[in-house]
């Protein structure tokens, strides 16, 4: 192996023990305080509002790993870097590593609520990394101090021995160099081997320790962080005001179609988090501030001792393109907001919610659809659970009707009572719109764009949502540009809640254009006129081909 990609190895190894090393640590203090982790969400911070609706359009849920698979692919190309630097000049090397682990320690104590131990993971991974780096280089040239050459890791050792002088060689004609094989220390030295295989096992034994250490540690953090993240055995009251009874579902009926009921497991998960934190319900509160008659702390506990009401409702996300995924039905538990702004007093001068995460995300929401009878919830409970951590724990926000963007804030832990033009919430700072409420759609589940159908009888279906629009009243079907065809409409779940349809095709063979469209219970129908989700949801008709054979 040449010189230079040997020790491009030796930085890219120092670097993976480094960032396993802070990866262990902030498992066991603060997740979001990993290196990686940190430096990515200044990145989806950082990032343009159309180049974050682009990476959801193309990679759908997988976007973050790909965001953090392209911040560690940028290290790593840095880390090689640093390990050819460390050949010429130890510090140089070293210091390129300090610089980027300074780079994921300025990130970590810039996001909102950091604190001085979101440090100590960087300050250990730059210790680790430098620790490994300083190991490899000494094991290297201290083999290159006995061979007289950097280890080539990899190659054949060098077993050839010195050729001895020709037989018939005279001492004269030796002494006058014609024989060109015999040294100084004369013949029994030059047959002995030069000890490469010695120095270059030391430094494949000292790389083959990091590469160990640094997955022991990385698994160690990932079972950590896992271990940390189990639910709480929280055992949630039953409701003052329960929801009727769910219907069942058509999902039997039609295979492709989705739950009536979205599990908590399929439950879309939209945010702008890389890892999944991690709040006790014992510590946690929620604080109501701002433009109110009494400041207000509750705790978990206080939550639970209240009134609580459970519905069924279905959230969107204002990302969710026209038949996207992100979009889900549970039946939540909570307590109603209007009960705790009754409870601190709302002014007369607000005019928005500023709802904050434990970690300061803001979001916010007009304060008139907040508290226009609608149910608005602090949630505890979905599906019959406690809140999943990934979607809220201990406590989250759901308004029905409105995009989650507005409505919808995870792990909340204030809301404070403002105006527009006091308080800008992180997505009103980039130009989203402040008044989002659902877009009426059809989706259709079965089939899918580009599916070889046979002919004869096909069943399309799929779901439809209409909330605070009177629910979903008609569902209808178009082939081929023709006239729109009533579908049969699964049972109602509210009109909050979305509807399950089907309708039967009598398939021809062919190229065939499939579309569907809802219309409301308050008679609205579903516009085709096409929009982009920025910056309040996307519309439009969701239309494909298929092949029927």
């Amino acid at each position: 192996m040449h010189k230079r990609l040997l020790y491009a190895s030796f930085g890219l190894l120092a670097t993976l023990v480094g960032m396993a090393t802070g990866h262990l640590v902030a498992s066991l203090l603060n997740p979001a305080a990993s290196p990686v982790l940190a430096v990515g969400s200044t990145v989806i911070d950082l990032t343009p509002t159309p180049m974050k609706e682009w990476a959801i359009r193309q990679f759908g849920s997988a976007d973050k790993a790909i965001l953090i698979g392209s911040v560690l692919l940028g290290v790593l190309v840095f880390a090689a870097i640093a390990g050819i630097l460390a050949r010429r000049r130890f510090a140089l090397g070293a210091g390129l590593l300090v610089v980027l682990v300074a780079v994921a320690g300025t990130a970590a104590m810039t996001r909102p609520a950091a604190e001085i131990v979101d440090l100590v993971p960087s300050i250990l991974t730059a210790v680790a990394g430098v620790a490994a780096l300083f190991w490899l280089d000494r094991t290297a040239k201290a083999a290159a101090t006995v061979t007289g050459t950097t280890p080539a890791v990899g190659s054949a050792p060098d077993t050839t021995s010195k050729r001895l002088p020709h037989p018939m060689a005279s001492a004269t004609g030796s002494a006058k160099g014609e024989s060109d094989t015999v040294s100084s220390e004369g013949p029994q030295h030059a047959l002995t081997p030069e000890p490469t295989t010695p120095t270059r096992r030391g430094v494949l034994i000292a790389m083959g320790v990091l590469a160990a250490a640094a997955a022991v540690m990385g698994g160690a953090g990932k079972l950590i962080g896992n271990l940390r993240s189990r639910p709480e055995d929280i055992t949630l009251p039953a409701a003052a005001d329960p929801a009727a009874p769910l219907p069942k579902g058509i999902d039997n009926q039609v295979k492709g179609i989705s739950s009536f009921v979205t599990s908590n497991s399929d439950f879309y998960r939209v945010d702008t988090r890389l890892d999944t934190p991690i709040i006790s319900a014992d510590d946690w509160t929620l604080t109501i501030d701002g433009d109110v008659d009494n400041e207000m702390t509750f705790t978990f506990d206080d939550l639970l001792g209240m009134d609580l009401i459970e519905r069924d409702i279905t959230m969107t996300c204002v990302s969710n393109s026209v038949g996207g995924p992100y979009v889900g039905s549970a039946r939540w538990l909570g307590v109603r907001l209007q009960d705790l702004l009754d409870l601190a007093g709302v002014g007369s001068k607000s005019d928005q919610i500023l709802s904050t995460d434990f970690e300061g995300m803001t979001i916010s929401t007009p304060l008139d659809l907040a508290t226009d009878g609608r149910d608005a919830m602090i949630a505890i409970g979905m599906n019959g659970e406690a809140l999943p951590r990934e979607h809220g724990f201990p406590a989250r926000m759901i308004i029905p009707g409105l995009y989650g963007f507005i409505s919808g804030t995870k792990w909340i832990t204030r809301l404070t009572l403002t105006t527009y033009d006091d308080a800008k919430a992180y997505w009103t700072e980039r130009d989203w719109d402040t008044d989002a409420p659902i877009k009426i759609s059809a989706r259709i589940d079965t089939p899918n764009a580009l599916d070889s159908l046979p002919a004869g009888e096909v069943v399309i279906g799929g779901v439809a949502w209409a909330q605070q629009k009177g629910g979903v009243d008609k569902i209808e079907v178009r082939i081929d540009g023709g006239p729109w065809q009533p579908a049969e409409l699964g049972p109602s779940g509210g009109n909050d809640y979305w509807r399950q349809w089907f309708f039967k095709w009598d398939a021809k063979p062919g190229s065939r254009t499939v579309a569907a469209r809802v219309i409301s219970g308050d008679g609205e129908t579903q516009t085709a006129t096409a929009a982009n989700p920025f910056p309040g949801g996307s519309s439009g008709i969701q239309s494909f081909l298929v092949t029927v054979e």
